[in-house]
Parts: C-alpha cells; structure tokens; sequence
C-alpha cells in the first residue's frame, strides 16, 4: 500500500479533527444555544462582564449582529444587562444563574460524550490519543508564536 502524501495526511488530520469537533459541539446541541450565543456565554464566564461592542470585537462580528445574539440570551433568561459603571450611555452584559447552568450543562454534556467515546478504545489507542493530545497542544502554543505567513517546513 503507498504511503500518504504529507499533504494528504494534513487534510485527512484536519478532515478528523472537524468530524471530532462536530461530534462533541452536537453532544450538547440540546441547549439549542447557536454558536454565538455558546460562544458569548463562554466568554461572560471565563473574563467577566463586557459591552456589546467588547462581545462584538471579540467574536469578530458586527456590532448589530452581536446585538441580536444578546437580545436572543436575554430572552432566556441567560444574561442580564446593567447600567455601565463610568459610561452612562452603556450598559454591561453579565451571566445569569441561569446561564451559568447552561453553561455547566453543555461543559458536562461535551465532557461526557468524548469521556465515553474514548473509553470504547482500547488502552493503546487511548494512551495513543492522550499523546496526541499533548502534540496538539503543543503545535497550537508553536502556532500562535509564530508568523502565520511563514512557509512550512515542507515547503522550505
């Protein structure tokens, strides 16, 4: 059998990790949050409150759009809005209880799902994966501290 081309095995790699991410997002779909609600309820809970327009540079969406996904969240019952500290003309996002159980849920749901997922394998593979998974990381740190235009060592 020929073996992969590295471009080949960099697509299939990639190709993998989407099925992965697509997998363990749909494992908490029940929420029926979007992925921009997910995403700003994420980001209230690990940096604290924030304005729409914070919310909006963050996720790199249009103020307007950001806008939307809050009115959505507020009408859930998952955020709360107050009065801006020093900024009259603004008000602050926060999580809810409410959306701080959201939260815990989908984290727990996600957990579970890939939990059980990689209990099917056998000890191997999971030692193999729990591996991979420090490679990972370590090839996003490298990514992050290098320049995104520099050619890879392939093409060098």
């Amino acid at each position: 059998m020929a073996r992969k081309t590295f471009d080949a095995s960099v697509t299939d790699f990639a190709h993998a990790v989407g099925l992965l991410i697509r997998h363990v997002r749909a494992a908490a779909a029940s929420n029926e949050l979007s992925w921009t609600e997910s995403a700003v309820l994420g980001r209230l809970e690990r940096e604290g409150a924030a304005t729409t327009a914070e919310l909006a540079r963050a996720e790199g969406v249009k103020p307007q759009s950001m806008g939307t996904t809050v009115a959505a969240l507020e009408e859930l019952g998952l955020i709360v809005r107050s009065p801006h500290p020093t900024d009259g003309r603004q008000m602050i996002l926060s999580l809810t209880a409410k959306g701080a159980e959201v939260r815990r849920n989908v984290r727990s749901q996600k957990h579970i799902w890939i939990e059980q997922a990689i209990a099917r394998l056998d000890k191997q593979d999971q030692e193999t994966l729990f591996a991979a998974g420090e490679i990972i990381h370590r090839l996003v740190e490298n990514s992050l501290a290098a320049s995104p235009l520099e050619k890879s060592p392939v093409e060098k």
